[in-house]
């Protein structure tokens, strides 16, 4: 009788730690990162990267390799849509404004991992990194 009680015990605990560890990897959530953190994260594989400002803003000067999806533009949601929800997303704007209100757009659209560069592409000028212009 003891040792099915203990049994019962441990199936329990397993169950509950399994379930638990479900819950974890289907949270959403927004992470404000470094430049630095971006420049690592962005070179993950499957990651997708997205700027958010005007396409005025992105021809004076872009982060390479990321595609412009203008916040303001009235297709902006339908825009984001076409992107894999259950990969991870780096966005950036001017000064880290637009991208926080984007991710949160994002998260609300079924998002699961945003990046959002705080202080946007003039903390990423700031500390040094490279911007490409046409």
């Amino acid at each position: 009788m003891k040792q099915s009680l203990y049994i019962l015990i441990a199936l329990l605990a397993f169950s509950y730690s399994c379930k638990e560890k479900e819950v974890t990897t289907t949270t959403r959530t927004i992470e404000v990162i470094t430049p630095q953190e971006m420049q690592q994260i962005s070179q993950m594989d499957g990651v997708q990267l997205v700027d958010v400002r005007t396409p005025q803003e992105y021809s004076e000067g872009y982060i390479e390799g990321f595609q412009n999806i203008d916040f303001f533009s009235d297709t902006f949601s339908q825009e984001i849509e076409k992107l894999d929800k259950s990969k991870p997303v780096i966005v950036y704007c001017k000064s880290g404004n637009r991208s926080a209100k984007s991710a949160k757009k994002m998260k609300e659209a079924g998002f699961y991992k945003i990046y959002d560069l705080g202080g946007g592409i003039t903390k990423w000028k700031l500390e040094g990194f490279e911007v490409k212009t046409n």
